[in-house]
């Protein structure tokens, strides 16, 4: 297995990957509220709601998943001809690149599967569902082998809703130029023979192969006699907090886990077929592309619900161990979004931060103070230089983003300036976040502060941070001009 510094050197030839994923696409639903009482009608909690979300799960996740990573991707599927279908249908078209080849079913229901959630746990989940075989299978499967012989790899997404049949796998296999992996469903795994790699997690693989999978030993074992039975090339075995293993006929590789807080294990699965196939698909041998998976991984299962690995957190995590808090728009606000799903306080405050003085130090520690998770967005280094004029920034924004994210009040790091529309101020981004707890130094009143007017109109909070005398960033560098 490459080393951790050349692993992450492979990570960005995962956005070069073109990936065809065919199976059960879902609709998650995610209701949130506060539980303050039990109905007086039954034992129950009485859930206010105070809000809702929805994303791609099942086969969806896979290509979020792939999306994050910069891979291009096509998504084979069927939904009903329903409203859950439609927005199904529109999740897909707002992701970058995925070209949707969906069949709609008059007399199918879109799986939805919704998660009522109070104080960051899961109250009770409530699934709609259809697991009737698709009507039409030769107009999917015409769409899907003509796709597979023009893509790098092929993920085969079955959860048992009635897309993925013995004759579909059995063309994919025919027509594929590159690997074709397989998340499995069911102990009967010659419905996939001939595809390259099959990723059950440990109790998938004992159901499969009827053997007990408790130690490397006993993975190993089920795993070849699995190679065996069903004419599959490897198995890449799940394992929770143990990690992965990687099986072939003649070799075996088992990774420990890489995570360093588990908090919630679903779509961690999804995450690890999408990133082996990206892997798989350009090239990168499958033991670096399982070795990979397993970091990405790593970063899933320490958020709730279905999340998604960003690219480059992959590779900060290869290079440093743990991740990274400067990050992109788009990471920045899947984290956010995590955070408000396991019910935390989300803080937010903005600047300049060219030289780090007691008094940075002292706005933070008040905003983080205020809040759970506290976000800091950083003027650019163009946007700096219009501020504040020739010279400046003294360090560049990278810099400036390694000592923020140094300071234990901070969380995460966002650099804006570079947007056309947003004119040195970070209106764009509070928009996007929704920060419960926008801050700002005492020097500004309320009706001062770019984005007040949009936190208060849904109920968050302005923090006026006290600030300490004599320190600025301006009077620092006359003084080392002197």
């Amino acid at each position: 297995m490459t080393d951790a510094a050349g692993l992450a050197a492979l990570v960005p030839k995962l956005a070069g990957a073109r990936v065809l994923v065919v199976g059960d696409v879902m609709l998650d639903r995610f209701v949130y509220g506060e539980v303050e009482r039990i109905s007086p009608e039954a034992p129950i909690p009485v859930l206010k709601i105070a809000r809702e979300s929805a994303m791609l799960g099942g086969a969806g996740n896979v290509v979020r998943n792939l999306e994050a990573i910069g891979a291009k991707v096509e998504i084979a599927a069927v939904v009903g001809d329903d409203a859950a279908g439609r927005e199904v249908t529109q999740l897909i078209a707002a992701l970058n690149g995925a070209v949707a080849l969906l069949h709609a079913e008059r007399d199918r229901r879109t799986t939805v599967k919704t998660r009522y959630v109070a104080g960051g746990q899961q109250l009770l989940r409530a699934d709609f569902e259809s697991s009737a075989t698709v009507a039409a299978p030769d107009k999917l499967a015409s769409a899907v082998v003509k796709a597979a012989a023009n893509v790098g790899a092929v993920v085969i997404s079955d959860y048992g809703k009635g897309v993925v049949t013995p004759a579909l796998v059995q063309g994919i296999v025919a027509a594929a130029k590159g690997p074709v992996i397989v998340d499995p469903k069911g102990s009967d795994w010659s419905v996939y023979r001939g595809a390259s790699l099959v990723t059950p997690n440990r109790r998938e693989l004992a159901e499969a192969s009827g053997m007990p999978t408790g130690t490397d030993a006993e993975i190993v074992a089920a795993a070849r006699h699995m190679i065996a039975a069903a004419g599959v090339g490897a198995v890449l075995a799940t394992r929770g907090a143990e990690g992965m293993s990687l099986v072939t006929a003649k070799d075996a590789t088992h990774m420990a886990a890489r995570a360093r807080e588990v908090f919630d294990v679903s779509g961690a699965g999804d995450t690890v077929v999408a990133v082996v196939a990206a892997g798989l698909g350009t090239g990168i041998p499958v033991v670096d592309a399982a070795a990979l998976a397993n970091i990405a991984a790593g970063i899933v299962v320490g958020r709730s619900g279905t999340a998604v690995a960003y690219a480059e957190e992959i590779a900060t995590a290869m290079r440093e161990g743990g991740g990274s808090k400067l990050v992109g728009r788009a990471e920045a606000l899947e984290r956010v979004a995590d955070w408000k799903r396991r019910g935390l306080r989300v803080g937010f405050a903005n600047g300049c931060f060219d030289l780090i003085h007691p008094g940075h130090v002292s706005l933070l520690a008040q905003a983080r103070a205020a809040c759970d998770r506290l976000v800091v967005a950083l003027n650019s280094d163009a946007s700096v230089g219009r501020l504040k004029g020739k010279g400046r920034p003294v360090q560049d924004a990278a810099a400036r983003a390694a000592v923020l994210g140094s300071l234990a009040d901070v969380d995460l790091v966002v650099v804006f300036g570079d947007e056309p529309r947003e004119a040195d101020t970070p209106i764009l981004l509070i928009e996007a976040i929704r920060p419960d707890v926008l801050v700002k130094g005492a020097d500004y009143t309320e009706d001062k502060v770019v984005g007040a007017d949009i936190v208060k109109s849904y109920g968050g909070k302005i923090l006026l941070a006290e600030l300490t005398p004599g320190q600025s960033t301006t009077a620092t560098i006359a003084r080392l001009a002197r």
